[in-house]
């Protein structure tokens, strides 16, 4: 009789484990088939039917008057060419040729620069970075200074740990300079370490890095003997038609106003740290940016500034999160383009309510630019529905901004059903053995 309860029980403890192993393998299962259903836009709608640009379009008009008190210009390249704008402001007006400060956007014209002068033999991708600079080097620390290549510093995976997010300096305030603004940078986000150093093993993962690309503004001037905003204007700006594009003084007669998120006109923040930050350029100079990356009748993907070969290189994977590939040299690979490369671009965003977006599918030559003040996310949320309208996939940065609640939803509903599911059958199978 003994034995005959023991088993009994040792029976009913191993159904169980059983139930109890079937459930955790389902949610895993379940876990991942809602990442796939979040990066597959399972549960996007999207805001308009595939190539109707008027009614994106509409949208994006409807979220500016609904979330927005600035301003903001909107452009799209269809094939490799302008195709549609729209422009509004709760200030003075804004066009084509308003300039605006573009925040991180930056980042991504700061690399071409960087690029030129790999093309000229001049920077060697794969060296470290500190054989190129004189007037400042990194700090000493617990992992090696020489992981710090321009390949890794333009991709984000040299292990710096700074987190820069600078937040700039009032109008009053004298600029540090470069040197000063790496050695100790006093306009670092908060919460943020802000030390340019390196903190992390060069193992491929993605770190964000503002000084970063602070210490690439400072080896486009001491290889190319030139200020930065000087020689980016030379190498980059003149042969792309980008006229009225600068890192510094911008014409103030076409400078949009900045917003912040109340609508009140914000402070103009100057940064030092120009290459990472502080671009001024407009929807015009934008959209023949976007053009250059492209062949179009009788020129060709570069404009001669960069070769069709460089530019590729730009799009390949070089660093990851989670194992998923997320950025090239310089730009972000949104997400894949169904043609066998990536959806590219660079998001911005300055302090306080400044956010800009420009995306890119190299495949078809279809484009989008959002300048904007007056909301921080607004022109990130356009560029993550645009991308969905364009490819049918769901990038990595809106999934976590703007999904996330309804995508954590989705799993808890699906989890509570699987774990109910558990107790039932362990409830309904005690009352078969008692029967």
């Amino acid at each position: 009789m003994t034995a005959t309860f023991g088993n009994g029980r040792n029976d009913r403890m191993r159904r169980i484990l059983g139930v109890i192993v079937a459930v955790v393998v389902a949610l895993g299962l379940w876990a991942a088939l809602v990442a796939v259903g979040a990066r597959e836009g399972w549960w996007r709608p999207s805001v308009a039917a595939r190539g109707d640009a008027v009614a994106f379009l509409a949208w994006a008009e409807g979220r500016y008057a609904a979330e927005s008190e600035g301003n903001i210009a909107i452009a799209l390249l269809e094939g490799g060419q302008a195709s549609d704008s729209w422009f509004a402001s709760h200030g003075r007006p804004v066009d084509a040729e308003s300039l605006f400060q573009v925040a991180s956007l930056s980042k991504w014209l700061t690399a071409w620069g960087v690029m030129t002068l790999v093309e000229d033999g001049r920077v060697d991708l794969d060296a470290p970075v500190s054989r190129y600079l004189t007037r400042w080097q990194l700090p000493e620390g617990a992992f090696d200074n020489d992981q710090v290549t321009v390949r890794r510093l333009l991709s984000h995976s040299a292990g710096l740990t700074d987190g820069l997010g600078f937040l700039g300096f009032g109008p009053e305030a004298d600029l540090p300079s470069i040197v000063d603004e790496l050695s100790d940078p006093l306009d670092a986000y908060p919460g943020r370490s802000g030390v340019v150093r390196v903190g992390a093993r060069a193992d491929g993962t993605w770190r964000y890095s503002g000084g970063g690309y602070l210490i690439l503004q400072l080896v486009i001037e001491e290889v190319s003997g030139e200020a930065f905003n000087d020689y980016m204007r030379r190498a980059v700006f003149a042969p792309l038609g980008m006229s009225a594009s600068t890192f510094v003084d911008p014409d103030t007669e076409h400078l949009a106003e900045i917003f912040a998120a109340d609508g009140s006109e914000a402070v103009h923040y100057r940064f030092t740290a120009t290459g990472a930050a502080s671009l001024y350029t407009s929807a015009a100079d934008m959209t023949r940016f976007l053009e250059a990356q492209v062949a179009a009748p009788g020129a060709a993907p570069g404009r001669g500034v960069l070769s069709a070969e460089t530019l590729e290189a730009m799009r390949a994977p070089e660093a990851y999160v989670y194992g998923l590939p997320v950025w090239g040299l310089g730009e972000s690979l949104y997400a894949p383009n169904g043609a066998g490369g990536f959806v590219i671009g660079h998001d911005g965003s300055n302090f306080p309510a400044i956010n800009t977006t420009a995306r890119l599918v190299p495949a078809t030559g279809n484009g989008l630019i959002v300048l904007s003040s007056g909301n921080a996310t607004l022109a990130s949320e356009i560029g993550g529905e645009w991308l969905h309208w364009q490819t049918g996939k769901v990038g990595l940065d809106t999934i976590v901004l703007f999904d996330l609640r309804r995508i954590l939803i989705v799993f808890a509903s699906g989890a509570l059903v699987i774990i109910a599911g558990g107790v039932a059958f362990v409830w309904f199978g005690r009352r078969r053995v008692r029967a």
